[in-house]
């Protein structure tokens, strides 16, 4: 019997199209000879759906008219094997329309790649792909990312951070604390991917212009000191705590001092290939002991987060002075990086199916754990007033 996947995409992300994109490449790469893939699509809104449209990207098109060709679901909290049931469930309707036995999220940022869609499948104890909660959120907070790789003594840029608040009351003290990093800086939302709300400023004025796009997109901000002479260099990570490997590196090429959003998904050919579609160069046309570096460091990097699945950590490199310095990790990252997988000799189907037996093999394991235990002290519990714990 064919294992059912369960691929999630969309979700209530500022990211939602790319992750679209993502899924149905990933969709189209499982290996259908093993598994039986169920896509679940989550609205902008929140709302839940499954159907055989979801799996045609053109149909995307038109979003209202697709899902009036689909079921609206829900996923329960209480059972042994997850259903996804018709909902609202409705006298003489079926309301199991089908089981899933693995679920494959694909999400990019908020609501998704952060930990949040992670706890409900750790609820009903459902195997996921990917990252754990603490992972996954560790890695989508770029402030809390930055502070676990500064304590573990990796090379990081100067930053400081804040709440959008702080900013609200203590404007110029902030801008004070930022230009001490002197310009260029970078200022980033905290909980973020894809470079949405990221700018490149150069002096006061740019500085406060950005600050306002970003707060608009998180609750804290992270501005760093830019790199001048820069590359930026990427590589993938697939494994867990038992083993690990690492792709070849790449260099991705922006049409900017500062790789966009539109570099990496805004073009005719990208709008269907997402990140895949993207220029680079692969590999990248660094020295050799960088590139053994950047590898040892990105292993690194996804063992510290207790990384599971695949990952791609993203480098800055200082061409003046050859310092290799981690930016982040991306424990979703955009078309799952089978490109990078691919020119590593991997292909796609068989990066999915990697993925998939890494994330029943956790399971497993987390199943031979202790989570509770018999005891009786209940038994004799009279009522707050008089119990003395």
């Amino acid at each position: 019997m064919k294992i059912k996947v369960g691929v999630f995409f969309g979700g209530r992300s500022v990211e939602h199209e790319v992750s679209i994109i993502s899924a149905i490449q990933a969709i189209n790469a499982i290996d259908k000879q093993k598994y039986n893939v169920i896509p679940i699509y989550i609205t902008k809104q929140g709302v839940w759906y499954t159907g055989e449209p979801l799996l045609n990207m053109a149909n995307y098109k038109d979003i209202d008219k697709l899902l009036a060709k689909c079921q609206q679901i829900l996923l329960p909290v209480n059972s042994d094997q997850p259903l996804l049931l018709n909902y609202p469930i409705r006298l003489f309707k079926k309301q199991v329309i089908n089981q899933i036995d693995v679920a494959f999220p694909i999400f990019h940022g908020t609501h998704g790649e952060d930990g949040a869609i992670q706890g409900l499948f750790e609820l009903i104890n459902l195997p996921y792909v990917g990252c754990d909660v603490l992972g996954s959120a560790v890695g989508m907070n770029k402030i809390v990312m930055k502070q676990m790789l500064k304590s573990a003594s990796f090379p990081i840029v100067n930053h400081v951070w804040f709440y959008t608040k702080e900013w609200l009351k203590n404007k110029d003290s902030l801008i004070e604390r930022a230009e001490k990093l002197t310009y260029p800086l970078i200022v980033k939302p905290a909980t973020l991917g894809s470079s949405i709300g990221i700018s490149k400023v150069n002096n006061r004025q740019e500085l406060e212009e950005a600050v306002e796009i970003a707060r608009r997109f998180s609750q804290q901000l992270l501005i760093e000191a830019a790199v001048s002479n820069l590359t930026e260099i990427n590589c993938s990570v697939l494994g867990d705590y038992d083993k690990t490997e690492v792709s070849v590196c790449e260099e991705p090429i922006s049409g900017d001092a500062l790789l966009s959003f539109q570099d990496k998904y805004i073009s005719d050919h990208q709008k269907t290939t997402g990140m895949s579609g993207a220029k680079r160069k692969l590999p990248a046309d660094i020295p050799e002991d960088t590139t053994e570096l950047i590898k040892e460091l990105a292993k690194q990097t996804f063992q510290l987060v207790n990384g599971c699945g695949v990952a791609r950590v993203d480098f800055l490199v200082d061409n003046d002075n050859s310092r290799v310095y981690v930016n982040e990790i991306n424990t979703m990252p955009g078309s799952l990086s089978f490109y990078l997988w691919e020119a590593s000799g991997k292909s796609f189907t068989d990066l999915t199916t990697e993925l998939i037996r890494l994330a029943l093999k956790r399971n497993r394991e987390k199943n031979n754990l202790m989570f509770s235990y018999d005891s009786n002290i209940l038994a004799g519990f009279q009522g707050t007033k008089t119990s003395k714990l």
